[in-house]
């Protein structure tokens, strides 16, 4: 029993430590943020001051709105920031469970998934937020309506928005991971798809607000992603008739593959 328990404890130490360092990074990138956190929110504003009316100023209703305000967004920067830290700190994580020739994937999988993940975020900035702003504004075109915008509510608006893009351009470093380990091929990729086209939508329905441009704009790119995912399993997946050698290096490795008695 005590053989048992010794690795949990040390699975529990592991996770501890590689929670601690990403919190460490997440606030260096934190207080590397905060001072500069009213400039950030004005770039963070640009695509609703673009279509807002004469008086393009934000406001806030309560007296310590636009403290927490800047604190929010300093605290989402550096996540930001010290996103290719924490990516790093899941693989460390999950690694001592990887074959050998696996664990060389680690470097990749954090330049990857750190592109991927900030890909999703800019494309949701540049491209999604100008035509979202625009579609909501235009309702305050009657005359009758006027709209002015609360930093705390656009703050998390843009922040969720941003995080669901950037999750989602994180499939194709999924089912690379999936496809290396042997659970996905392509092909079943391959007849999935009419479901995933479906399912694109379904998913963009719920991440984003009830407009059906932003739903086209994060579903499409869903499915051209699914589609890059298939292209990448293909080319980088594990072949079921190939063996590699490499998964007998140690006595460990090779023990645990014995049956037991």
């Amino acid at each position: 029993m005590e053989d048992g328990k010794l690795p949990f404890t040390e699975h529990l130490e592991e996770l501890r430590k590689r929670l601690v360092i990403s919190a460490i990074a997440v606030g260096v990138g934190f207080l590397a943020s905060y001072f500069f956190s009213e400039q950030l929110y004005m770039l963070l504003a640009q695509p609703a001051k673009a279509v807002m009316q004469d008086d393009n100023s934000f406001i806030f209703t309560s007296l310590t709105e636009a403290f927490f305000t800047y604190l929010k967004l300093a605290l989402f920067s550096g996540i930001l920031l010290a996103s290719p830290v924490i990516l790093y700190q899941i693989w460390s994580f999950i690694a001592p469970g990887l074959y050998k020739h696996e664990k060389k994937y680690a470097l990749p999988f954090v330049i990857l998934s750190t592109f991927f993940f900030l890909a999703g975020v800019l494309f949701c900035f540049l491209v999604v937020f100008p035509i979202a702003c625009k579609f909501f504004a235009g309702f305050a075109d009657s005359g009758i309506i006027e709209m002015k915008l609360k930093m705390s509510d656009y703050l998390s608006f843009s922040c969720k928005f941003m995080l669901a893009f950037g999750a989602v351009f994180e499939m194709p470093i999924f089912i690379l991971f999936l496809s290396r380990m042997g659970i996905v091929t392509h092909e079943q990729l391959k007849r999935n798809r009419k479901y995933v086209l479906i399912l694109a939508f379904v998913a963009a329905a719920f991440l984003t607000p009830p407009d059906i441009v932003s739903q086209v704009l994060m579903a499409v790119p869903l499915i051209v992603l699914y589609e890059l995912s298939i292209v990448i399993a293909k080319v980088f997946g594990k072949k079921r008739e190939a063996h590699d050698e490499d998964d007998v290096d140690t006595p460990e490795e090779s023990e645990e593959k014995q049956p037991k008695e």
